[in-house]
Parts: C-alpha cells; sequence; structure tokens
C-alpha cells in the first residue's frame, strides 16, 4: 500500500473540538497499547509524517505476520489498520493481535507476549475466541520457530547498510537542489524507508520466539526464571549502544583537559560556539565532528523526521558529553561490555551443561539466535534511522525555502503541517496553506498538553477527558516497594535521579539511578554513569532493557509513575532480578 493509497481523509473529530490524524479502531482487535510505540512515537506525530509512513507501517506488520505464519490475510478482514493505530496523533500497537499470534505459538501465551513485548499494565486478561486456535498456524509458526532458532546470521542487515549510503549517495544536496528536487527525493524516500522497515519490523518479530524459549527453559528445566535475564545479556555489538563509547571517548577528552573542563563547568548553553572559538579545543571539535557525521540521525524522538537530533542540534549530545565526563574511569562501555561477554560464555556454559536431551541443543540454539537476532534488531533500527534523517535534511531545507516564500508569521517548521499528498501545492504557494496549517498547530499543541491513556480498548475516551502532563502522584514512602518487569538482573542502591528529556539530565552522575519515562538511543549515554536504571513503561524486549544488559546494569522496566512517585534525591534499591525497586531513604 503506497501513502497514497491509505483512506482519503485521515482527520478525525476526537472530541473536545479537536480534529487531528488519526486511525480507525479494530473490532476485531480492540485492545491497543503505548507499550513500546512509546519509544518509537513518544510525542503527536506531525501530518507529513503520518501521511508519508503510517499506511505502510502497518504494510509491513501484516506481512510479517503472515510471513512467519501466525496469521493469513483472511484474519485481517478488511479492517485498513490493525497492526498499528494512531487516535488522537498517537501511535499504538494492537496488544489483542500480539496475544493472538501468542496463543497460536506453541510454548507461548497471550502473558508471555506482554511481559516480552508491552510491558505490565492495567490490560484485561486475554479472553480466548474460537478464532484464536488454528492447528495449521501453529504448525506454521513451529516450522518458523525451528527455522528461527537456527540463524547464525543475518547478511540482509549488512546489505541494508550498504543501501542506504548507496541510495545517500544518490540524494541531491539540499543547498543546491531545486525545491522540485527535494520534492522529489521526499516522496521517493518513502518507499525506501519503508523497505528498510519491512526489515527491522521482521527481525523485530522474529528474536520474540527465541527469547520467550530461553525464558520458558530457564523456569520449567532449571528452575530459574530469572537466569533467563542474565543469559540474554552480554551479546555485544548492539548499535544503539555504539554511540556511547564515542561519547565515552569525546568526555575523556574533557576529563582529561583542564581548559575543556572549563568550557564545560560554564554550562551548556553557548558551549558550542565557545569551544568553536577556542583554538584549544581543535582535537575535541575534530573529534566531536565525525561524531556527528556518524552518529548525527540519533536523538530524542529519531524517527519523527520534524524532531531535533543530535545532528541537527549539536548541544543535545553536548549535553550527554558533559555527563560522560565525571563518570568513574571504570565506566568506560568497551571494559564493561568485554567483563559482560566473559560472565556471559561461562553463564552459558553452566546452563547448557545442567540441560538434558534434546532441550541442551534447543537452549543452546535460542541463545544464540537470541543473540544474533537481538543486535540485528538494534542494527536495523539504526538502519531505518539513518534513512529518516536524510529525508529530515532536505525537508527542513524545504521549510525554510518555503517560509521565506510565504514571509509575515510562516515558520520553517510549518512544512510538518501538511500532508504528502499537499507537499508540492505547499511548496510552490505556502500562503495559501496558511489558515490550515495554524488549526492544525493549534490542534497538535492542545494533544502535545495531555496524556494519551496507556491502554485503548475499543475507541479511545474523548481528548478533552485525558488528564494535563505533569501530574503528580502521591511521593512514595520509605519502605515502599514498587513493582515492575525485571530487565536486567542484579542489585544496585543509589541516589534516585529523575530525568524527563535526555537533553536535560539534570544532576545525573556517578552513583545515581536513572528514573525515566522510557528510553530510546538517546537516553543510551545517561546509563554509563548511572548504577541502575528504571522507567515508567517497557518490556523486556524495549530500549532500556537490551541496554541495560549490555551495560550489565540493574534495570526494571513497568514501574508504574516511576517518575511520578520516586522522590528525586531519594535512596533506592533496585533489583533487576526479581523486578522490585524499594525507597530506602528520602533526601
Amino acid at each position: 500500500m503506497s501513502p497514497n493509497s491509505q483512506r482519503s481523509d485521515p482527520w478525525v473529530d476526537w472530541g473536545g473540538g479537536i480534529t487531528y490524524l488519526g486511525t480507525p479502531p479494530s473490532e476485531r482487535f480492540p485492545l491497543w497499547t503505548r507499550g513500546n510505540a512509546g519509544e518509537v512515537f513518544p510525542e503527536v506525530v506531525y501530518p507529513l509524517s503520518f501521511t508519508s509512513s503510517f499506511a505502510n507501517a502497518e504494510q509491513a506488520f501484516r506481512k510479517s505476520a503472515v510471513g512467519s505464519g501466525a496469521l493469513t490475510e483472511r484474519d485481517f478482514g478488511d479492517e485498513p489498520f490493525v497492526g498499528i493505530g494512531c487516535f488522537a496523533g498517537y501511535a499504538y500497537l494492537n496488544m489483542s493481535l500480539g496475544r493472538l499470534i501468542a496463543t497460536r505459538a506453541p510454548g507461548s501465551d497471550a502473558a508471555a507476549m506482554d511481559r516480552v513485548a508491552y510491558g505490565a499494565s492495567d490490560a484485561p486478561p486475554h479472553v480466548p475466541n474460537k478464532r484464536d486456535r488454528s492447528f495449521p498456524a501453529t504448525l506454521r509458526i513451529l516450522r518458523g520457530i525451528l527455522r528461527t532458532l537456527r540463524i547464525e546470521a543475518v547478511p540482509e542487515l549488512d546489505g541494508d547498510k550498504a543501501r542506504v549510503e548507496q541510495w545517500r549517495a544518490g540524494l541531491p544536496d539540499p543547498a543546491t537542489a531545486t525545491d522540485e528536487d527535494l520534492v522529489a527525493a521526499g516522496l521517493s524516500s518513502i518507499d525506501f524507508t519503508s523497505e528498510l522497515f519491512d526489515r527491522h519490523i521482521w527481525v523485530s518479530n522474529l528474536v520474540g520466539a527465541p527469547f520467550i524459549t530461553v525464558q520458558k527453559l530457564c523456569e520449567e528445566k532449571l528452575g530459574d526464571a530469572d537466569l533467563a535475564m542474565t543469559l540474554l545479556g552480554g551479546v555485544g555489538e548492539v548499535e544503539s549502544a555504539a554511540p556511547s563509547s564515542a561519547l565515552w571517548d569525546l568526555g575523556r577528552l574533557v576529563a582529561d583537559d583542564p581548559a575543556l573542563t572549563d568550557q564545560f563547568d560554564q554550562g551548556i548553553p553557548g558551549l558550542g560556539d565557545r569551544l568553536a572559538h577556542d583554538p584549544s579545543a581543535a582535537t575535541f571539535n575534530a573529534e566531536f565532528a565525525a561524531f556527528l557525521i556518524e552518529f548525527g540521525s540519533r536523538g530524542p524522538n529519531e524517527w519523527e523526521p520534524a524532531c531535533e537530533v543530535w545532528g541537527t542540534d549539536p548541544q543535545l549530545p553536548l549535553a550527554l558529553i558533559d555527563r560522560m565526563r565525571s563518570a568513574d574511569p571504570e565506566s568506560d562501555p568497551r571494559a564493561q561490555a568485554a567483563r559482560l561477554a566473559t560472565e556471559r560464555v561461562t553463564a552459558v556454559d553452566d546452563a547448557v551443561a545442567r540441560v538434558k536431551g534434546v532441550n541442551r541443543w534447543i537452549l543452546r540454539k535460542a541463545l544464540g539466535s537470541a543473540a544474533v537476532l537481538s543486535q540485528g534488531r538494534e542494527r536495523a533500527k539504526t538502519t531505518v534511522v539513518r534513512a529518516i534523517h536524510e529525508t529530515r535534511i532536505r525537508s527542513r531545507e524545504l521549510g525554510r525555502r518555503a517560509a521565506a516564500k510565504a514571509g509575515g508569521d510562516a515558520r520553517p517548521d510549518d512544512i510538518w503541517y501538511v500532508t504528502i499528498a499537499e507537499l508540492a501545492d505547499y511548496v510552490e504557494e505556502p500562503t495559501a496553506f496558511a489558515e490550515r496549517i495554524a488549526e492544525r498547530r493549534a490542534a497538535r499543541d492542545y494533544l502535545a498538553e495531555r496524556e494519551p491513556p496507556f491502554l485503548v480498548e475499543g475507541s479511545p475516551p474523548p481528548v478533552d477527558e485525558w488528564p494535563l502532563r505533569g501530574r503528580t502522584e502521591e511521593a512514595a514512602a520509605p519502605g515502599a516497594v514498587l513493582s515492575g518487569i525485571a530487565g536486567c538482573a542484579g542489585v544496585a542502591r543509589g541516589t534516585a535521579r529523575v530525568v524527563l528529556d535526555p537533553g536535560d539530565p539534570g544532576a545525573l552522575g556517578p552513583g545515581d539511578v536513572l528514573i525515566a519515562p522510557h528510553t530510546d538511543p538517546s537516553w543510551t549515554p545517561l546509563f554509563v554513569p548511572a548504577e541502575a536504571v528504571v522507567v515508567d513503561v517497557g518490556a523486556q524486549l524495549s530500549h532500556a532493557a537490551i541496554v541495560s544488559r549490555e551495560f550489565g546494569i540493574p534495570c526494571v522496566v513497568s514501574v508504574t509513575d516511576a517518575t511520578r512517585t520516586i522522590p528525586d534525591g531519594a535512596i533506592i534499591e533496585v533489583n533487576g532480578t526479581t523486578g522490585e525497586v524499594t525507597v530506602v531513604s528520602l533526601a
């Protein structure tokens, strides 16, 4: 399905006088969750992004589900959006669909899917449906699992990386290209990025099978369900963790240089300009420029082309370097990775030796494929994000030109408020869109101030009933135990630091525990100085859990309202084995 073949009118009245983008709910699969989707699209999606990506994303989910054998086209019926949804501009994943797939998979169930993919929530229990069971689907899934357990490499991902570099080389230079060339490049990027996204979804869905298999074997054959998190960590070569090593090196440059230290001590605002005019910072500036070339596509909300990333706002990574420079030298990510790799080999050999018969073969194969596919999932994500960044760069240039042409109150980011079908006309005559852009901007601003429901069953409530962001909850008292899902084994105690924006890490430093609403790759460098990580939402295959396992720090995900109930500065204990967070004392 191409972007222009989705329903022609994506605008929906969400109540309270707010009309904004969205997809219809599903009758066959009525339960939706922000779990996992909130990491990829934490904010209200922009019109240009929605109309150029959501229909193709839906097709990626369908192709993956059908390709796995879990579903057939008949299971989807005639509903246009089943795998991915968007309610009042917020992205959702279909929890009912995931549970159905898990129900049909041998050795799995809806609860396992919730724990691995969506996280803890107040979701109603899965209600069996006579259409859930399908013996042919179960056989197809079983064959697929056996193929997955044999996976030792995913060479297609290296091919995709090479394709992106070749594609980038053929794109028009945004500084010299005509408006028509830039529009054409943007339109052509949609199908190319969609192909890459197809691969990402394919790998993401594959990794669940070996992951759940390891958990089941640890629980049923080894009598230690917690062991799985140790066996599944420390696999190495996780690309979302790669920027941390580069930022670590930059942080060491600062820590070892009094002149650079003085520049950073003066604060992040204006730091880039100060460094640019400081002759003694030449080496740092060269290394930082190379970092931006390599990792400039990463950043908060990096899947949304309208948002700033490290390459468009260098102050964001400078704030992370500021935290890296104060980290304990022993926190070097490379040293941690080497240690964890060694520990993992020992733990895996011990676990495999304790399992008998065919289960020994299954465990070893499941661990091997889980490692390869975990790496592949993050590699595929990185590849997609690199392609999105090229769209971001050229769209920003088009937006700048259109705003200059329109004059008056026009803004460069107005471009994100038109649809893909309107793009060429907007670039040609931007003043004709002024009124509708203003209306859409106002609607998005209204929605951005509100917190979407984490779960939607059927249709979402009217947006004027959604709570405002920034609401507070009663602070947890000393002795309180908050429960979540174990993300990475281990126990750590430290000072809680509530961070809501990775570009503003506040007082987070060595010995502290990072408390975050969710994380994505832009948060990864903050894991380096932290003793442990706690997030409001997430699952065992969420970013926070994957990266914590790579860094070997205790992690608990799905601690509901952790950022609202754990007081900043409190001493807390994080048990990444049991999934519990204890408030020891207040500041």
